[in-house]
């Protein structure tokens, strides 16, 4: 090694890093795929816990025992979740049929005014509930092998929401947890980390949540106002789909605007085509910036890069879990520059 030049040695050692920490992430990602039964509702419970924190902590202030505290919470979120659920269910049965059969419309009016570009559109409209069932069946097909996605669903749902209770109860001590597990002298950096990732991800869950209600309900009032069939299914669409940054937006929009096209005209769809972007712009310029300005901001191309690496490991949940934790390892990465970045490390480990 004496013979090669610095530059050499010093682009060796890092090629050498570089492929010991690829090794370490690509173990890590086949471990948690090969234990995804006990993993995804570990990472569904930190994300419900990373949600429901602060009401927990609001009942605890109040002199609520934590255990209790812990259950009413889960009973809120039960039946609060449960409500909502039957009432998105509900909307997009009742307009389910009448949304497919717009967007078969829509897809025939390309078809008449570009040939074969159309038809193709035409199909998928067609067939979009055996594309769905086959797509979600796919993305769950690995998570409990052998059995229905309906029982696996609902096993998934009460083992996260058991986890949740569990980690709300005991949040006291995950602190003193995770300075136990590490060396003593790392245990200020490492709980600076592990708060850093934790705020990124309660931030990233709150903000989304509140960003979804406020888009949903401002393009169900449009479409309402419009008059276009299927509203409140749509609207429905639009709060789910928020959870995928960008792409759910753009799918849900792009729905929304093809059922107006089919059943009320060209002008109702620029109409539909102007609430959506609008609903978008106030997302982009007002809603961000005010209801997550305390949260890791990551650049739209990252987030797009997270989100295929999630739906290439674990399909539509992978796209799910992909930006709470690209956004709980920046966090992570932002603590550590704070940390290193030239004598401000001692304050802000304990600032943290």
């Amino acid at each position: 090694m004496q013979l090669l030049p610095d530059p050499v040695r010093r682009l060796a050692a890092w090629c050498a890093v570089t492929l010991l920490v690829a090794g370490v992430v690509y173990v890590g990602i086949r471990l948690c795929v090969e234990f995804r039964t006990a993993v995804v509702p570990v990472l569904l419970a930190l994300l419900g816990t990373a949600l429901l924190g602060p009401l927990h902590r609001w009942l605890v202030k109040g002199k609520v025992n934590r255990s209790v505290a812990a259950g009413l919470t889960c009973v809120a979120v039960v039946a609060v979740v449960g409500g909502a659920v039957y009432i998105v269910v509900a909307a997009l049965i009742d307009t389910g049929d009448q949304i497919l059969a717009s967007l078969k419309d829509a897809a025939q009016g390309l078809a008449d005014h570009f040939g074969a570009a159309g038809t193709s559109l035409d199909d998928i409209a067609s067939n979009a509930k055996e594309l769905l069932s086959k797509f979600g069946g796919t993305a769950a097909s690995g998570v409990i092998s052998g059995v229905s996605v309906v029982g696996e669903t609902i096993a998934m749902a009460v083992l996260a929401l058991l986890l949740v209770f569990f980690f709300l109860r005991d949040s006291h001590r995950a602190v003193g947890t995770l300075r136990s597990l590490v060396p003593r002298s790392s245990a200020d950096v490492a709980e600076a980390m592990g708060r850093r990732a934790y705020e990124a991800v309660e931030g990233f869950m709150r903000g989304t949540t509140i960003i979804a209600f406020i888009d949903a309900l401002c393009i169900t009032v449009g479409l309402l106002v419009l008059d276009v069939p299927g509203a409140v299914g749509l609207g429905a669409l639009v709060f789910v789909g928020a959870y995928i940054p960008y792409l759910g937006a753009f799918i849900s929009g792009a729905v929304a605007v093809l059922v107006a096209l089919a059943d009320r005209g060209f002008v109702i769809a620029l109409w539909a085509l102007g609430v959506v972007l609008a609903v978008q712009v106030l997302e982009g310029h007002v809603l961000q910036p005010m209801i997550q300005s305390r949260t890791v901001q990551m650049h739209p191309a990252v987030v797009m890069l997270a989100i295929t690496a999630g739906a290439s490991v674990a399909g539509i949940l992978g796209m799910l879990l992909a930006v709470p934790l690209t956004a709980a390892a920046f966090g992570i990465a932002h603590e550590l520059r704070e940390l290193y970045s030239g004598g401000s490390g001692e304050s802000a480990a304990v600032d943290s």
